[in-house]
């Protein structure tokens, strides 16, 4: 005995259940994806801010060596402890005031 309305109530409910699943394996695939591209992107991001703190620690070490020999090499090694103490004291009070400026600009 077959029953159109029962064929159709079951054909209807089978092709409900079949999106349910298709639907449903998108969306995971698509939330899979996202979270792949947002674990990319941060791991990008943090592979960038470490290669700008390396590239700035070096320009920094690289500064302070020009600076460091620039001040000493006219004026030869310093004769003896107390007075590389004054001029490097000198340097720093130099450096201070040259950031002051800089903050009150």
């Amino acid at each position: 005995m077959s029953n159109p309305v029962i064929e159709a109530f079951f054909f209807g409910r089978a092709l409900a259940k079949v999106l349910s699943e298709k639907v449903e394996d998108a969306l995971t695939n698509a939330l899979s994806e996202l979270g792949k591209f947002d674990a990319e992107q941060r791991e990008n991001l943090r592979q960038f801010t470490e290669e700008v703190k390396a590239r700035a620690k070096r320009e920094a070490a690289s500064s302070q060596t020009t600076t460091v020999s620039g001040n000493y090499a006219n004026s030869g090694p310093p004769a003896d402890l107390q007075e590389m103490l004054d001029q490097l004291r000198a340097e720093i009070a130099s450096l201070k005031a040259e950031l002051k400026n800089y903050r009150n600009q």
